[in-house]
């Protein structure tokens, strides 16, 4: 399986993913932004950072690089594009995937790990997943997932929810919602569901020395289901 890492200029984790899917049997190769081209790939990764320094928004600058033109064209033609953190915020800011990415609710900078709940499993991502629950690290500032009410509506519909912020039992409550995004939302898909954003980090819970393993487990159900 080939893999695709963009790195703008800000990215932060770009060099984590890069060790998570070569871990795990990718053939990743790391992609600059300025780029015009996408190399082969079965997946492309848009990593967490602060890339353009967070500058006017949140993804908002890198969402106009050259690469993102070939991104689009991938995606647009089913490839499966995952943005993490930063990328989330850029896949958003770039249409691909619907709603905002706002302050978070007590406009303070949250760094620790979160539970997160697996809502939809009829795609690559958590295809024969069997488990539920996992623990995830998130660090951001702007992480508040908020759409409208006919946006929400038709993400709801199309079951386009990936992850629930949630307790260790999977109980999806306010008090498990570390940053005010709404309905709990920790990671959406597009409509056909070969695009996911997420703020929380799996690439850095793949060391029981480091953190923890449950992002072991969902690389490897990834690479597995994209075999």
């Amino acid at each position: 399986m080939n893999s695709s890492v963009i790195t703008f200029p800000g990215s932060n984790c770009d060099r984590d993913m890069d060790v998570a899917l070569k871990k795990f049997g990718f053939k990743n190769k790391m992609v600059w932004h300025d780029d015009v081209e996408l190399p082969k790939s079965d997946l492309v990764v848009l990593p967490g950072g602060f890339s353009y320094g967070d500058y006017l928004r949140c993804g908002s600058m890198a969402s106009k690089s050259k690469i993102m033109k070939s991104v689009l064209n991938f995606a647009q033609g089913g490839g499966k594009v995952m943005g993490i953190c930063n990328g989330f915020q850029i896949l958003v800011e770039s249409g691909l995937l619907p709603g905002v990415l706002l302050r978070n609710k007590y406009l303070q900078f949250i760094c620790k790990n979160v539970f997160v709940k697996v809502n939809n499993k009829d795609n690559s991502y958590f295809k024969d997943e069997k488990k539920e629950i996992y623990e995830f690290h998130i660090a951001h500032n702007e992480g508040n997932y908020f759409c409208s009410n006919d946006q929400i509506k038709e993400i709801n519909d199309n079951n386009q929810i990936a992850l629930f912020y949630s307790d260790e039992s999977g109980n999806v409550n306010e008090d498990c919602n570390p940053n005010g995004s709404l309905q709990n939302i920790a990671g959406v898909f597009n409509k056909q569901k070969n695009i996911i954003g997420m703020m929380p980090h799996p690439e850095r819970m793949i060391d029981p020395a480091l953190s923890g393993e449950d992002g072991s487990i969902f690389f490897e159900n990834l690479i597995n289901n994209l075999r």
